[in-house]
């Protein structure tokens, strides 16, 4: 092994440490996956990971203000961009990043958008359909793009085939961010002076905005399942299980009363996460609430 190889292999360590630090949800998922495509999906994750941080209050835990997060951030990002580039970076994860994103073939058409999004953490306190969509897309579906393109990484698949992928893959990441939002809410209010659903006020949260949003929600999950038989075996259960997850978040926000949902934050017990996961495992793909039934529910409360 020589020293590039060994660098390489320290940063994808590095990289594979984040999502078990940080997240379970999704380090059970990249479990499922063959061990090719989770290494690169981990290496996604913790330069996502990486930049959240800047933005959500390491930087400011640290003892400095926003002007120094905007400016790491800007660092972070050019960085990550030459590393793109060039092929190597002195920081473990940019590197690792890097290698992935060279290798299944994006680049700064995921990453810009992702960065912009991270910037206006920064600056919008409150967010316009305009601007929110803006965000969605730039935090949460090119991350989705990502994680495809490195799915799909060898496969022969046609035009149309790409386009259902790509929509299913928005429709995920998009629903993933709203889920995190909706559960959020009195935290990213309190802490970080952020509401990021436009017209949305915590302090006067209803059910039937609550309902509203999960529909939304429900509707990007149905989109997302429909695409989950079309991905690579090597990819498929992990997917399925993230999905299931999300979904089964979505189905215990609504049968949390608002004025609790901007107080706690709705969880997914393990016993459950391991029933979810021994789903996916054999193969099963996690059924969206029905278009009909979330309209009734809604309807209802």
């Amino acid at each position: 092994m020589n020293r590039l190889s060994l660098y390489d292999r320290v940063a994808d360590e590095t990289a594979s440490m984040v999502i078990r630090r940080y997240s379970t949800s999704f380090g059970l998922a990249s479990s499922l996956l063959d061990a090719r495509v989770r290494q690169h999906v981990e290496n996604i994750y913790a330069l996502v990971r990486v930049a959240d941080e800047i933005v959500d209050g390491g930087v400011t835990d640290a003892g400095l203000d926003s002007v120094h997060a905007a400016r790491y951030l800007n660092e972070f990002e050019a960085e990550t961009e030459a590393a793109m580039q060039s092929g190597y970076s002195t920081n473990l994860v940019v590197h690792a990043f890097a290698r992935t994103a060279r290798e299944v073939g994006f680049g700064t058409e995921l990453t810009e958008p992702f960065f912009h999004s991270m910037r206006m953490d920064l600056t919008d306190t409150e967010h316009d359909q305009a601007s929110f969509d803006r965000y969605v897309y730039g935090s949460a579906e090119v991350v989705g793009l990502m994680c495809l393109r490195a799915f799909v990484q060898g496969m022969s698949i046609d035009a149309e085939q790409d386009e259902r992928l790509v929509t299913g893959a928005r429709a995920l990441g998009a629903a993933f961010q709203k889920v995190n939002f909706l559960r959020d809410l009195a935290a990213d209010f309190e802490t970080l002076g952020r509401s990021y659903f436009p017209g949305i006020r915590v302090d006067s949260f209803t059910e039937e905005e609550k309902h509203r949003l999960l529909d939304d929600i429900d509707a990007d999950l149905r989109t997302s399942a429909a695409v989950i038989p079309e991905l690579p075996k090597g990819s498929r259960r992990a997917v399925a299980l993230a999905q299931g997850l999300f979904a089964e978040l979505s189905v215990r926000l609504r049968k949390t009363p608002a004025s609790q949902l901007v107080r706690a934050r709705v969880r997914v017990p393990d016993p459950v996460k391991a029933r979810i996961a021994l789903g996916a495992l054999a193969g099963r793909t996690p059924r969206p609430r029905p278009a009909a039934a979330t309209l009734s529910i809604g309807a209802a409360s």
